[in-house]
């Protein structure tokens, strides 16, 4: 499949590549969407995060911006095709499985690091503009994981590419990566706590330190592991989402129609 890759024409590249991240968002999405709203709940397991209601016009917004980064993940597949034609990348060809399985670790140490540092970037003042689109979503589903602005699509999709110039991936490990990436961001997106315990630790817990990332603004800028917050300090306490939700609770707040812009970074602290 590798090769056959390579052989591609641009344009093929690019419809396959859409076709692909379009069927992950659609499958996954939808997958998280009834396990969320309907199997964990009917059997009793977890509970909702954030209760604050999300509105139809939320959805569809999420659904354009979405359909625009798939677009932006699919012409960005010329980048590692163009890497692996003119030979600056290769790829390994019939890797055994336990190298595959090394790689696909390696990868997602690698996603995890790349989606720190990136997402702290975009809360910068010179990007934050570009994160604003993600952030109208207070109220995380698994529809908003790809409503992102264009270039924020671009930043976080660059994640193949430093790995594939340091080391020949098997094609299946870096296919693997875009599926674990999409896994991930659902469990993040998901606004539901699949635990039995509350708070969730460890990865179980990444729904909820998520949330609160969606509804606080700054702090909990990582992606499934807690360690790179841990490490520089951006960690958020469990009831930092506790004053916005209670303020919609008595009716301070109008209901998430995802039309507002973010969170103010002020009103973030406040909110902690």
């Amino acid at each position: 499949m590798g090769a056959r890759f390579v052989e591609w024409d641009a344009w093929t590249v690019v419809a396959a590549a859409t076709a692909w991240f379009a069927a992950l968002y659609l499958l996954t999405g939808a997958v998280a969407w009834l396990l969320t709203e309907h199997v964990l709940p009917g059997l009793g397991i977890g509970r909702r995060l954030d209760p604050r209601p999300v509105t139809s016009a939320q959805l569809r917004r999420e659904l354009r911006a979405s359909s625009l980064s798939i677009l932006v993940f699919g012409i960005g597949a010329l980048i590692p095709w163009l890497l692996l034609r003119h030979g600056w990348a290769r790829l390994a060809a019939d890797p055994p499985w336990s190298q595959v399985a090394i790689e696909i670790g390696a990868l997602f140490l690698w996603n995890e690091l790349h989606f720190y540092l990136c997402h702290r970037l975009l809360h910068t003042r010179p990007l934050r503009r570009f994160h604003a689109e993600h952030h109208r979503s207070h109220v995380p589903t698994p529809w908003s994981t790809y409503a992102f602005h264009p270039v924020e699509a671009a930043l976080l999709g660059s994640v193949p590419l430093l790995p594939m110039l340091a080391h020949d991936f098997g094609f299946a490990s870096l296919l693997a990566l875009t599926v674990l990436s999409i896994a991930l961001n659902n469990l993040g997106h998901g606004n539901y706590e699949a635990s039995r315990n509350a708070p969730a630790r460890g990865w179980l817990g990444a729904s909820r330190r998520h949330h609160l990332h969606h509804a606080c603004y700054q702090g909990n800028y990582g992606f499934l592991l807690e360690v790179f917050d841990r490490m520089f300090g951006s960690v958020l306490p469990l009831d930092a989402a506790d004053a916005a939700i209670a303020r919609h609770g008595r009716g301070r707040q109008a209901p998430q129609d995802q039309d507002s812009p973010p969170v103010r970074e002020s009103d973030a602290h406040k909110d902690r």
